[in-house]
């Protein structure tokens, strides 16, 4: 059977304690040591070499996400999992940056606990439920965003135009589906293609479709 090797990271005894009671009771599980501070965490590291470490974030002095990112630095093979009283959005994305592959709040029961240890030493990332949700709303509503961005400068007409465009369309197509003359139809391509600096209609297509325009017309809808 594979042992884990795991450090805690905890300003708090009584944190480190309750943490370090339920791990020991597992046989697969093996608590190597203990850090009272953020500031003595790498050298923690260095002396125990464990698989994986449960980090508070908020500490006296230095913070966690400061410790991880000399953690995984120095140590890449050591998985960092932050542990956390906070639910907060922009504290995930700070300690993803820092290199911890998991986020863990305190709430959890002990059986997240365990499984999340168990996640990050197979090398996958654990993050808690409810923010993994969140994220991932966060996630679609920026690609969402960067897609509207994306075609911010054309008027909605343009938009139907390029989608034309895009479906491989010819002007005259174009023109008769959207009731306008072939000359107008001509006159919108070459004002969407100096509006987005591109060069032919081949480009024009290839810009709508990695950037979902049907998609943003179907939301208009």
């Amino acid at each position: 059977m594979t042992i884990t090797r795991v450090l805690i990271v905890d300003d708090h005894a009584v944190v480190r304690l309750g943490l370090k009671t339920l791990l020991s009771d597992q046989p697969s599980l093996e608590v190597v040591g203990e850090a009272d501070s953020a500031s003595s965490a790498a050298a923690a590291v260095a002396r125990w070499r464990p698989d994986v470490v449960l980090m508070d974030i908020r500490m006296p002095g230095q913070s966690g996400l400061e410790a991880t990112r000399q953690i995984t630095e120095q140590f890449p093979e050591t998985k960092v999992v932050m542990l956390t009283s906070y639910a907060d959005d922009e504290l995930l994305s700070r300690a993803i940056r820092a290199g911890a592959v998991g986020y863990l709040l305190k709430q959890a029961d002990n059986d997240a606990l365990l499984r999340a240890i168990t996640s990050a030493a197979r090398g996958e990332a654990p993050v808690d439920a409810t923010l993994t949700a969140r994220l991932i709303a966060r996630v679609r509503a920026a690609d969402r965003q960067a897609e509207d961005d994306a075609f911010r400068d054309l008027a909605e007409r343009e938009l139907e135009v390029l989608s034309g465009v895009a479906k491989g369309k010819s002007n005259a197509a174009i023109a008769q589906q959207l009731n306008l003359t072939e000359k107008t139809v001509s006159n919108y391509v070459s004002h969407i293609l100096e509006k987005l600096a591109l060069t032919n209609r081949v480009e024009l297509a290839t810009y709508a479709v990695e950037h979902h325009l049907d998609d943003r017309l179907h939301r208009n809808d």
